[in-house]
């Protein structure tokens, strides 16, 4: 038995695929709302083939309860933030998760971490509190570590087809959770050690967050030349030692906005190329704001609520808005002016701004100047209801070509 706990994001997809894989699976969720829903058949995430999967999934036997299980194996995937302070990660969900598996568990389950912590996380803070509870690590309980390595829009092809990594402290151990996981996954399991792992996943976060804050820095030096700053890019790329990513109006998400962090709490004498990184990325918001006044005084605009915001998930054809760009963007700038720009996005229906429009249509009638924030196909699709608008586009969409670009 495997009793997967948190049923979010990374929790629900994986618990799904395990028991369409002839896994038996209890996924575990503390919010009542959560565990109803699911127990009524309805999936609140909006994945391509999540409602097949979910289907496969209750056919294999796949339950879902508030209380933690007696189970074999636990797959703990809950949310790991950073403490604001610090940048540390505050690893309190986890710490909660494994004191609650502590009280239900059997002799000789194995306690999987999949959430992303820092590196040293497990020994620093997970197997003082499994001593603590009076349990013998390798003996009453044994532990491992198996970072998702997935991204919202595209999560159960990349949980099927991307390499993953299963960091335990016996080899027996690593082998048996990769076999579960082999269940399903397509790509090459790579067995290490736990600290080893907790390293891995952080670094290639990171690695993406640094390579966006070149590309926002490019962004800027372009701006201040009056050069092209994509067109720049892509001839760089051309070269076969070189792959710049594109810039953007900011970074999102729980991954590559949160992980490095981890790095510059832990280490901040030594990180400072990834703190330097995070800054650039969590700066680009101010940097779109400038964008817009300077177009708005070339078009003698003077009122900014007639500045609409379209995108406020943190990518492309998703709901997620996790630290998004069009959040951070609002928060610049009601610090600034005090008031909430028009913002729709055709991905995000719960209310989340107080002038927060549900149809396209009725958002474009209230602006002059759309900032767009996320290259939904929607927009691509429709890029000529844009037609007698101002534009700026912060994701180089080609169908906008005559747009403002950062």
């Amino acid at each position: 038995m495997i009793n997967v706990i948190g049923l979010g994001y990374i929790g629900l997809p994986t618990a799904l695929m395990l028991a369409a894989h002839g896994q038996q699976v209890i996924g575990t969720d503390l919010s009542e709302d959560v565990v109803r829903s699911l127990q009524q058949g309805r999936v609140s995430l909006m994945e391509e083939g999540i409602e097949q999967l979910f289907h496969q999934a209750v056919a294999g036997g796949i339950r879902f309860s508030t209380e933690y299980q007696r189970a074999d194996v636990y797959i703990i995937s809950v949310p790991t933030p950073y403490i604001q302070e610090t940048k540390c990660v505050d690893s309190s969900y986890v710490e909660s998760a494994v004191k609650t598996v502590l009280r239900v568990c059997p002799r000789g389950a194995v306690l999987v971490i999949e959430s992303t912590i820092s590196p040293g996380t497990i020994d620093k803070q997970i197997r003082p509190l499994i001593e603590k509870h009076g349990f013998v690590i390798g003996t009453d309980v044994f532990l491992a570590h198996a970072p998702e390595r997935i991204i919202p829009g595209n999560m159960l092809y990349e949980l099927k087809h991307n390499n993953r990594t299963v960091g335990a402290d016996q080899k027996e151990i690593g082998v048996r959770i990769k076999e579960i996981y082999g269940s399903f996954c397509k790509g090459e399991i790579i067995l290490t050690d736990i600290r080893t792992a907790e390293m891995t996943k952080v670094v290639e976060n990171t690695f993406r967050a640094v390579n966006i804050a070149f590309a926002n820095e490019l962004a800027k030096i372009c701006r201040k030349n009056g050069l092209d700053v994509y067109e720049v890019i892509n001839i760089c790329n051309k070269h076969p030692r070189v792959n710049i990513l594109q810039p953007g109006p900011g970074v999102g998400g729980h991954c590559i906005s949160v992980d490095p962090w981890f790095l510059v709490g832990d280490y901040p004498q030594i990180a400072t190329v990834t703190a330097a990184a995070m800054h650039m990325n969590a700066e680009m918001p101010k940097f779109v704001l400038k964008r817009i006044r300077k177009i708005m005084r070339e078009h003698d605009m003077e009122d900014i609520g007639r500045v609409g915001l379209y995108g406020l998930a943190y990518k492309a054809n998703v709901d997620d808005c996790r630290e998004s760009p069009g959040l951070q963007l609002q928060q610049v700038v009601n610090d600034f002016c005090a008031m909430t720009l028009p913002s729709y996005d055709p991905y995000v229906s719960r209310k989340l701004l107080s002038n927060q429009y549900a149809d396209m249509a009725q958002f474009l009638e209230q602006v002059d100047l759309v900032v767009i924030l996320v290259g939904h196909d929607e927009i691509r699709r429709n890029a000529d209801l844009l037609k007698g608008k101002i534009v700026l586009d912060c994701c180089n969409l080609p169908e906008l070509s005559d747009a403002y670009h950062l």
